[in-house]
C-alpha cells in the first residue's frame, strides 16, 4: 500500500509540471520529487520531535510549512570567493543581543541575464562549534516570506576550486519565525538580494 501511495504522489507531481507549462527533465523532475519529500520530513520532525520549536514553546501550535513551488530555475553554482581579510563584524539577533560573525567569504550567481552576489559568514555554536551560514533578505521579504529573511545552510569544502551548489529552494525561516522563545541572526543591508526569490519557505503565519 505504502507503495502505491508513493506512485500515485510521484503521478500527480509530474500531472501537476506539465499543467504548469514547464517541460522539466526527468533528472528536474526527480531533483523536485526529492525536495518535496525533504519537506515533508521536515514537517514530521516539527510536529512530532521533541526538540523542534512547537514541543519546546507550548504556546507555538504546529501547522505545515508553507513553501513555494520548487523551482530548478532557482538553483545556481558558483566557487566560494574567499576574503584576504577576514574581518569579525557584529550583527544583531531578534531579542537585540550582540553576536559576532566572520565575514568568511562570498558567492556569486547569475539570474536573468544580472550578476548577484551574497556572502557567506561563519559563526560558533555555543558549544563552540563553527558553522557557515547564508541569510538574506529578498523583495518578498515581509510579503510572503518571514519578515526578518530566511537563511541557507552551508558546508565549507577543503578543495579551493569546488563548485558549490546555492539551492533557494532549501531556504529556510529561522525558529524565530515559529516562537518568540528564540533569537535569530538578522540579516544586514549588505544581505539584501535585489530578486523576487519565488522558492524556499514562506511566511508560517
Amino acid at each position: 500500500m505504502k507503495y502505491i501511495l508513493v506512485y500515485i504522489l510521484s503521478l500527480l507531481t509530474i500531472i501537476t509540471l506539465i499543467s504548469c507549462g514547464k517541460n522539466y527533465s526527468a533528472e528536474d523532475r526527480n531533483y523536485i520529487q526529492q525536495v518535496e519529500k525533504s519537506r515533508k520530513d521536515k514537517d514530521d520532525y516539527m510536529k512530532n520531535d521533541p526538540s523542534s520549536p512547537f514541543n519546546q514553546d507550548t504556546a507555538a501550535h504546529f501547522a505545515p510549512l508553507k513553501y513555494f513551488k520548487v523551482d530548478p530555475d532557482f538553483v545556481f553554482r558558483s566557487k566560494l570567493y574567499q576574503y584576504d581579510k577576514k574581518d569579525t563584524i557584529k550583527i544583531y539577533g531578534t531579542k537585540g543581543e550582540e553576536r559576532k560573525v566572520v565575514k568568511y567569504g562570498y558567492v556569486v550567481w547569475d539570474y536573468k541575464g544580472q550578476e548577484h552576489k551574497i556572502k557567506v559568514y561563519k559563526g560558533m555554536t555555543r558549544s563552540g562549534v563553527p558553522y557557515y551560514s547564508i541569510w538574506f533578505t529578498d523583495k518578498t521579504t515581509g510579503k510572503e516570506t518571514y519578515h526578518v529573511g530566511r537563511y541557507l545552510d552551508f558546508e565549507v569544502m577543503t578543495d579551493p576550486n569546488y563548485t558549490y551548489t546555492i539551492d533557494f529552494n532549501l531556504a529556510y525561516s529561522p525558529y524565530c519565525a515559529y516562537s518568540t522563545r528564540y533569537s535569530c541572526a538578522i540579516p544586514s543591508k549588505e544581505d539584501y538580494i535585489d530578486v523576487a526569490i519565488k522558492a524556499g519557505e514562506k511566511s508560517f503565519h
